[in-house]
C-alpha cells in the first residue's frame, strides 16, 4: 500500500501536496463514518457514547496510529509522541468548532451523559500514565516500557467498568428541554442494509483514512528534515492537525445530524486511542523507550492535552446554556488554550 511513493525525504511542494490530499482523503472518509456510525449505533443497542469511543476512535484514530508507528520505526521517535499527543489537543479543539454548527443551546449542554463524563476521566488517567512514564526509571522489557502495559490495561478496566455503570447509572444528568437524548433515529437506505455489510463499508473507510496516515508521516518527516522545523512543531501542530481532522471532521457532521452525544464521544474516542497510539509507537521504537525519546516541548504538548481536557470535562458538568460569542465558557478557553500552545511551540 502506498509503495508507489519516493523515497524520503521529499522536497517541501511534494510534502505539502502530499499533505493537502491525504487531509481530503480524511475529511471525505470520516464525513461517511458518521452515518455509517450512527446506524451501527442503533442497530447494535451499544448507543452513540460507547460506539462513539470505541469503534469511532479506532476508526478515526488510524490514521494518528499509522503516523506514529512509522515515524517511530523510522527512527524519529519524538515525532511519533508528538503526532500522539498532539491530536489530543487538536482533537479536543474540535469541540469548539463543532459548537459553533450547534446553533441552538451549546452543544455540552445538548450531549451531557455520565457515559461522556466517564470517558473524559479515563483519558485523564491514561494521559497522566504518559507523563509518568517519562518521569519514571528509562528501563524496557522486550523494547518496551512497562507504563505501556499499563497504559493498555487501564484502558481496558475503564471500558469495562464505564459499560458496566451504563446498565446502572447511579445519576444521569437533569433533562432539559434542549436536551438531545441519544435514542435511535430514521438512518434511511442504511436502514436496510444488513449489519454485516455496514461492518464491512465502516471498516473499508477506516482503512482508507489509516492510508492517508502513512503518506501524511511520510509528509512529515521530509518536513522536519528539509525546513529544519522542530519536531515539537511539526508533530504537535502540523501533524496533529491532521491527526485531527477525523474527530473534527465527525464532530460537526454528527451534530449537523443531531447526533450530539457522538460528536463529543467521537472526540473523546479518537483521544483515548491518541494515549494507546503511544503504546504502539513505544512497540516501534527499537532504541528504547519513546516516552523517554520525548522531549520538553512533546511534555508540553502532553500537559495542554492534559488541561484541555479538564476544560472539556468542566463544561460538560456546568453545562451552560449559552456563553461567550455563542461558544461556552469551555470553547473559548480550549481556542485560547490550542492557540497558545502553538504560538509557544513556533517560537
Amino acid at each position: 500500500m502506498l509503495g508507489f511513493l519516493p523515497a524520503t525525504p521529499w522536497p517541501l511542494g511534494p510534502s505539502v501536496g502530499v499533505f493537502a490530499v491525504a487531509g481530503l482523503i480524511t475529511i471525505l472518509g470520516s464525513i461517511r463514518l458518521v452515518a455509517l456510525g450512527d446506524a451501527l449505533a442503533d442497530r447494535t443497542g451499544w448507543g452513540e457514547a460507547v460506539f462513539g469511543v470505541v469503534f469511532f476512535g479506532v476508526a478515526t484514530g488510524l490514521s494518528g496510529i499509522v503516523m506514529t508507528a512509522v515515524t517511530a520505526a523510522g527512527n524519529h521517535p519524538q515525532l511519533g509522541y508528538s503526532n500522539a499527543v498532539g491530536g489530543i489537543a487538536a482533537q479536543t479543539t474540535a469541540v469548539a468548532v463543532a459548537d459553533a454548527f450547534h446553533r441552538r443551546v451549546n452543544l455540552e449542554h445538548a450531549a451531557a451523559s455520565s457515559s461522556n463524563l466517564l470517558f473524559g476521566c479515563l483519558l485523564i488517567a491514561l494521559l497522566a500514565l504518559a507523563l509518568l512514564g517519562s518521569y519514571s526509571p528509562n528501563v524496557t522489557i522486550g523494547g518496551v516500557h512497562p507504563i505501556s502495559v499499563v497504559i493498555v490495561a487501564c484502558y481496558l478496566g475503564g471500558l469495562r467498568l464505564i459499560r458496566t455503570a451504563g446498565t446502572r447509572p447511579m445519576w444521569q444528568a437533569v433533562g432539559t428541554k434542549e436536551t438531545q437524548p441519544d435514542v435511535p433515529q430514521d438512518h434511511g437506505a442504511l436502514d436496510r442494509q444488513r449489519m454485516g455489510t455496514l461492518w464491512g463499508r465502516f471498516a473499508l473507510v477506516g482503512v482508507v483514512v489509516a492510508a492517508s496516515g502513512w503518506a501524511v508521516s511520510l509528509a512529515a518527516e521530509s518536513v522536519v528534515e528539509t525546513t529544519g522545523l522542530t519536531t515539537g512543531f511539526t508533530g504537535g501542530v502540523l501533524l496533529g492537525i491532521v491527526n485531527g481532522l477525523p474527530e473534527t471532521v465527525t464532530a460537526i457532521a454528527a451534530v449537523r445530524r443531531g447526533a450530539v452525544t457522538l460528536a463529543i464521544a467521537a472526540v473523546l474516542g479518537g483521544n483515548i486511542l491518541d494515549v494507546i497510539t503511544l503504546v504502539v509507537g513505544d512497540i516501534a521504537y527499537r532504541q528504547g523507550s519513546i516516552y523517554h525519546a520525548a522531549g520538553s516541548e512533546d511534555l508540553f504538548i502532553t500537559t495542554s492535552g492534559l488541561f484541555m481536557t479538564a476544560i472539556l470535562l468542566a463544561g460538560l458538568l456546568v453545562r451552560q446554556t449559552c456563553g461567550w460569542g455563542r461558544l461556552g465558557f469551555e470553547g473559548v478557553l480550549l481556542l485560547a488554550t490550542y492557540l497558545g500552545m502553538t504560538i509557544i511551540l513556533a517560537t
